[in-house]
């Protein structure tokens, strides 16, 4: 045991001090965190640049119907064609040219928005939508339905699905899909990419132990299980340190600009509570004050993340992370130990990563249908638990699926090392040769 925790600390020592894992434990935080605010910070941002389109109605239902917003306005000209400001687009000061046409109301390809530039999706979802709205408007009018302005008025409504979680002792807790999705596409992405990142360290490692024949040096001092295991476990605890930095790093980055973002976000509530109370004085905020008091979508999104489980969550994350990692790390090791150049190990490291790609795919599945059969047998299977049952943690998963995928994950960890550990002890020692599974096969069987 001694000699499996020396070469653990040579393994250790040696990584933690290369550039390499330095610049990646500083810039990694700053990559997840930019990953997690910027979006958050872009979708908050408006468009301040106002644009003009030009509209030729040719149906002549649209004039000053089409709802225009802050930024965005519709300009209605008559008794030009497309060709016509087409010449002189690029001097008219419009983004776009908006044309409709005659049978509109039948036809639903007869609207054209003609630009020199992509449009963006926010412009045509948003003419789309008016005239879709407008069209079905003219055809209930045909209906000679007293009043219909305002019964369109009085009958559109927003609706936003809270969702509920019930706890086993009854308790109602507010959760979030959208929340839950993202936690576990993310988790389940990077347990992937931790160990496959951490697994190629230990191939790599060993390739350039054997290609160096600093191996056979140090074999003649430990035997070359303890080798094996030390070097996996080595490389385990780099993998440990880097991932608590990251997310004491990625935590502070995140708080720090989320307390920026949320002061701003202060700024324009209060200012839209100034507003509300104005039009109460005035007597004609009756839907603006009922709206007010329901809970606003970032109150609801800061209550369910609340109210997730983070220390099942974390938790899980570590100990599948962990028994994925050593799972693998044996098996790259084994196949580190049979070549004699990372070129070599192509033939050889598809069967180790195909149950990791598979997984990958499942994961698709398991976001959208998380207790599916597909989804809890892959999470029970000791090569694709590690991702499956990271993408089920935050859904909710029963105590005896997760106490069944860990044990199966230990038991196979413990029996995948001892065959890769017989693999090793041959391949480390052998040259010039490119080796098969089936000469592998051969090693797990000889007895000395």
């Amino acid at each position: 045991m001694s000699k499996i925790f020396l070469v653990l600390e040579r393994e250790f020592l040696t990584r933690v001090r290369k550039k390499s894992f330095i610049i990646m434990t500083i810039l990694a935080p700053l990559l997840f965190a930019g990953l997690m605010v910027v979006p958050m910070i872009i979708a908050t941002m408006d468009d301040t640049k106002e644009r003009s389109i030009a509209v030729i109605d040719d149906s002549g239902l649209f004039k000053n119907k089409i709802t225009e917003t802050e930024y965005l306005k519709f300009v209605y000209l008559d008794g030009v064609t497309v060709s016509d400001i087409q010449s002189t687009f690029s001097e008219s000061g419009y983004c776009a040219v908006l044309y409709i046409g005659s049978m509109v109301a039948n036809t639903p390809d007869a609207v054209i928005l003609y630009s020199d530039k992509q449009p963006s999706m926010d412009i045509t979802s948003h003419i789309s939508s008016a005239i879709k709205n407008e069209i079905e408007t003219q055809k209930l009018k045909t209906y000679d339905i007293e009043n219909l302005d305002d019964i369109l008025k009085s009958i559109k409504t927003n609706v936003r699905v809270r969702t509920i979680k019930w706890s086993k002792d009854g308790e109602a807790k507010e959760s979030s899909s959208e929340l839950v999705f993202g936690l576990a596409y993310i988790l389940s992405f990077l347990v992937y990419m931790l160990i496959f990142m951490f697994g190629s360290q230990v191939m790599r490692g060993v390739i350039e132990e054997k290609t160096s024949r600093v191996v056979e040096v140090i074999v003649s001092s430990v035997k070359p299980f303890q080798l094996m295991m030390g070097k996996i476990l080595g490389i385990a605890a780099v993998s440990l340190l880097q991932i608590v930095i990251w997310l004491i790093l990625t935590f502070g980055l995140v708080s720090a600009a989320g307390s920026i973002f949320l002061d701003s976000s202060k700024k324009v509530v209060a200012q839209k509570e100034t507003v509300t109370n104005l039009m109460e004085q005035a007597g004609v905020a009756q839907t603006v004050t009922e709206a007010a008091d329901q809970p606003s979508f970032a109150n609801e999104m800061m209550t369910a993340l609340s109210n997730i489980n983070f220390v099942l969550i974390i938790g899980g994350f570590i100990f599948f992370f962990i028994g994925g990692y050593l799972l693998y790390a044996a098996m790259f090791a084994a196949v580190g130990s049979a070549v004699d150049s990372e070129a070599d190990t192509q033939q050889l490291i598809l069967p180790v990563t195909i149950p990791l790609i598979l997984a990958i795919v499942v994961m698709v599945s398991g976001l959208k249908s998380p207790d599916g059969s597909l989804t809890f047998w892959f999470s029970i299977i000791p090569f694709t638990s590690p991702i499956i049952m990271i993408t089920r943690l935050p859904y909710g998963v029963p105590t005896w699926e997760l106490a069944l995928s860990a044990a199966l994950l230990v038991i196979s960890f413990v029996a995948i090392t001892w065959l890769a550990a017989k693999i090793y002890r041959v391949g480390i020692l052998l040259y010039g040769k490119k080796h098969t599974w089936k000469e592998m096969w051969k090693w797990i069987k000889y007895k000395n």
